[in-house]
């Protein structure tokens, strides 16, 4: 998985789908950088949250079981391990199972894992030890996912198989048929709206050389080897209460 965002972070950093070699990048609305709110008893995002690399949920393809089209974006992956990974880290992970969330009328897949690296990872190997060792982490998640976006005004996401989580079995079919999906993608002739850009997939008509990639992404930065995504030392000082998809303790700040 790449990480897009540390645990207890609040910085919305995603992987930009539709700029060259697809950085990560803090999510903007009305030109103002994006966070998400805290909501009691959670402090920001609550385990490292990133994505897979070479996925792609398809928004013209209907799953046949949660009834929704793709949202168009590589899937989301939760780490639960004890680390709290850094941004744009990358690192390999063990597939527990996953939950589907119903956002905007889209499927928005997310897979829990543990990095292979964490020391209870030998321990927890499916939902059913990760309810063991951590009681409580699913049913938070479905809770945090459900109510994230009410403080922005909007109402109670929804969820595929009334948030239960699904095996790992089934995550790792959900991941198999998003690579294909991923794979359609990287080889078709149009971008479609999205940065195909690579410098790995040989058989892409979007894979350029190391020396005209190098020379698009000056272009891009201006120089600049790296930049930093966002700034997740800035963080909401309010603490939000959600009961029954209203925000309770509202009030002008």
């Amino acid at each position: 998985m790449v990480c897009e965002i540390p645990r207890w972070s609040n910085a919305k950093l995603e992987i930009d789908t539709t700029t060259p070699f697809n950085p990560i990048k803090q999510d903007s609305k009305n030109n103002r950088p994006r966070y998400v709110a805290d909501i009691f008893p959670y402090k920001g995002y609550i385990w490292n949250y990133g994505a897979f690399p070479q996925t792609f949920e398809d928004p013209n393809h209907t799953d046949k079981d949660t009834g929704c089209v793709g949202d168009s974006d590589p899937v989301d992956v939760i780490e639960v391990g004890q680390a709290i990974s850094a941004e744009g880290s990358v690192h390999r992970v063990k597939v527990l199972g996953l939950v589907a969330l119903i956002d905007d009328g889209e499927t928005d897949w997310k897979v829990l894992a543990i990095r292979s690296d964490d020391p209870m990872a030998d321990r927890i190997q499916d939902i059913k030890s990760l309810e063991a060792y951590m009681p409580g982490l699913v049913s938070a998640t479905v809770d945090w996912f459900s109510k994230y976006k009410v403080p922005d005004g909007k109402p109670l996401n929804s969820w595929a198989f009334d948030g239960r989580a699904k095996d790992a079995d089934y995550a790792h079919s959900v991941i198999a048929a998003t690579h294909d999906a991923w794979s359609r993608l990287i080889h078709s002739d149009k971008e479609a709206g999205f940065a195909l850009t690579n410098t790995t997939v040989r058989s892409s008509p979007h894979c350029l050389s190391a020396d005209i990639a190098s020379q698009v992404f000056k272009a891009l930065t201006g120089g600049s080897s790296a930049q930093v995504p966002g700034d997740s030392t800035k963080v909401p000082v309010k603490w939000h209460y959600v009961h029954e998809g209203m925000v309770t303790n509202c009030s002008k700040e």
